[in-house]
């Protein structure tokens, strides 16, 4: 694997997992892992922060095969969002200006060929 920078992009600050539909964010998505290997960490920060916010899975591990869902706070308004992944082996691979607001899911795959993560999206 090789580190990669991709757009996309994900969601944190107001980030909780998942209440219920009547506390439900306009971002609210799904990740779902198929890249053959295990995440370890997966930030989420507005897209204009200089920081990365806090690892959403906490002491978690996305394995393969695995969905998470990330879900906002209602009262967050804001659409574009950056998002890092970070594989077990420590790559990375980083998207950015995502709107959150526009996509319910993000499939993550790594492609062995190419060394590139990549993300499709609905």
């Amino acid at each position: 694997m090789t580190s990669i920078l991709a757009k996309g992009a994900a969601a944190v600050v107001a980030l909780f997992l998942s209440h219920g539909a009547a506390l439900a964010g306009q971002q609210d998505f799904t990740i779902a892992n198929e890249t053959g290997y295990a995440l370890k960490h997966i930030y989420v920060s507005e897209s204009a922060n200089e920081k990365w916010d806090e690892d959403i899975l906490g002491r978690d591990v996305l394995d393969d095969g695995e969905e998470f869902e990330v879900s906002f706070d209602k009262a967050e308004k804001t659409c574009k969002w950056d998002m890092k992944v970070i594989y077990d082996d420590g790559e990375s691979a980083v998207w950015q200006n995502l709107n959150l607001c526009k996509i319910s899911k993000l499939t993550l795959r790594w492609n062995k060929n190419t060394g590139v993560t990549s993300a499709s999206i609905e």
